[in-house]
């Protein structure tokens, strides 16, 4: 498949990239100048992030605050419901 994207990220304030494919543990991708080796499987739909997220820290995509990182999320590690909670109500106060 070279020369096909296997991720989107949509704005470059973004800190994790969709898959559009199955990714597997060990897989490159480089997202612009940067090459990543992903930490675990990645599912379609799911992402990952694109450099390290700090526990606290905000996961954006779509340039818009997603979630926050329940933990340190590695460049390349799965980002999901698992290190990622919701931030539904705080958002709506804004």
């Amino acid at each position: 498949m070279a020369g096909t994207r296997r991720y989107v990220v949509v704005d470059e304030r973004d800190n994790v990239a969709t898959v559009v494919e199955p990714l597997k543990k060990g897989d490159s991708v480089e997202v612009g100048s940067t090459k990543i080796r992903l930490l675990r499987d990645i599912p379609e739909g799911h992402k990952f992030a694109l450099s390290m997220i700090p526990r606290g820290s905000y996961v954006v995509k779509y340039g818009e605050w997603i979630g926050r990182a329940t933990a340190d999320i590695a460049a390349g590690d799965h980002a999901h419901v698992h290190n990622v909670e919701d931030i539904v109500d705080e958002v709506r106060k804004l």
